[in-house]
């Protein structure tokens, strides 16, 4: 799935916050929009969807940093339990999607995500179709939409720019490998 799918669900799981504690909100929507978006950083940097995309062992930091947060609430417990669950859930995620090829609308690849606990990769389930596909757009604006309503700056923005980010990614799409080759 693209980023400002990722983003959204970072978004939305930051809204727990509001009957909890609604002054860390912001604060965990930036958590969860810095998680959804780091497992991704791998694409410049090692394997795609190897080496910083970990579907199990995200979980190990997330259940030790809420555990944390609810010992000692702040922001920096509150930030990191969101970074890390919205890390492991983006990790878990790419599993339902595509493979990470040029052309995942060929479903060439048996390769969605690598699941270190097993040794192996896990095979594309293509619930969506592919990253930039219109249903990972829809699923976007679903995800996205509470970040726009329900919270103060800078969310909305980052939101915006998410959203914004994604309709023109889905618009081109499938003409990215055409146009910058198959090294994207």
């Amino acid at each position: 799935m693209m980023s400002p799918t990722h983003i959204g669900v970072g978004i939305t799981l930051a809204t727990i916050m509001f009957p909890i504690a609604p002054e860390f909100a912001v604060i965990a929507a930036i958590g969860g929009i810095a998680g959804g978006i780091f497992p991704d950083l791998d694409l410049f940097v090692g394997v795609h969807r190897k080496t910083l995309h970990f579907p199990v062992y995200y979980w190990i930091p997330t259940v030790l940093s809420i555990g944390a947060a609810v010992y000692s609430l702040s922001s920096l417990t509150v930030f990191l339990s969101f970074f890390f669950v919205s890390a492991a859930i983006h990790s878990g995620m790419d599993w339902f999607g595509a493979g990470p090829e040029p052309r995942p609308w060929n479903k060439e690849s048996q390769e969605a995500v690598y699941a270190h606990t097993h040794r192996r990769w896990l095979a594309p389930k293509y619930w969506i179709r592919y990253d930039g596909a219109p249903e990972d757009l829809f699923l976007s604006i679903v995800l996205i939409v509470p970040g726009i309503i329900l919270f103060t700056e800078p969310i909305p923005v980052l939101a915006t720019v998410a959203l914004v980010v994604g309709i023109l990614y889905v618009a081109i799409r499938k003409e990215i490998p055409d146009r910058f080759g198959d090294r994207i």
